[in-house]
């Protein structure tokens, strides 16, 4: 489940993100005599499951999309959001995410696992090889990042 959710929020694409978790552990049977428990077999299969992504991105050479889930639609409909309303969320969305898009590689990727792959803090730990604590710190940093990126982009409005 680690490995899905974490592809999940590389990805955003749930049929995207079982693919690559079946090709992931594919490659963790056909190379498992590379693992030298050196780490965490979850942070091992984390990292083929990166490299898996990184892989389809180059064959492709796409970037990720990141995709509005259809269910917030539905459920705006629902509680009676106009569609003004909605695009006007969706766009704070896109741009939040345009944000956190300038942040650096490591904070961004804490961004995406965090909002995206709801992982908590020791989790993201373990997948990027990093503490528990350098998680918090770069995901509060980052938070004061987009606060300031936004607030600036608000004055100039």
């Amino acid at each position: 489940m680690l490995v899905y959710n974490y592809l999940n929020s590389l990805c955003g694409d749930c049929l995207l993100a079982e693919e690559l978790t079946q090709e992931t552990f594919y490659k963790a049977v056909k190379g498992i005599n590379k693992f030298n428990n050196e780490c965490k077999v979850s942070t091992w299969l984390c990292t083929i499951a990166k490299n898996t992504w990184l892989d389809l991105l180059r064959k492709e050479k796409k970037k990720a999309n990141i995709s509005l889930n259809d269910e917030r639609y539905v459920e705006n409909l629902v509680f009676g959001k106009s569609l003004e309303e909605e695009l006007e969320s969706n766009n704070e969305i896109i741009d939040l995410y345009k944000y956190i898009h300038k942040l650096d590689v490591d904070t961004r990727e804490v961004f995406y696992l965090r909002i995206r792959g709801e992982l908590s803090f020791k989790n993201i730990g373990e997948i990027l090889g990093k503490s528990e604590n350098w998680v918090r710190l770069a995901f509060y940093r980052g938070k004061i990042k987009l606060k300031e990126a936004m607030k600036n982009n608000e004055r100039k409005m």
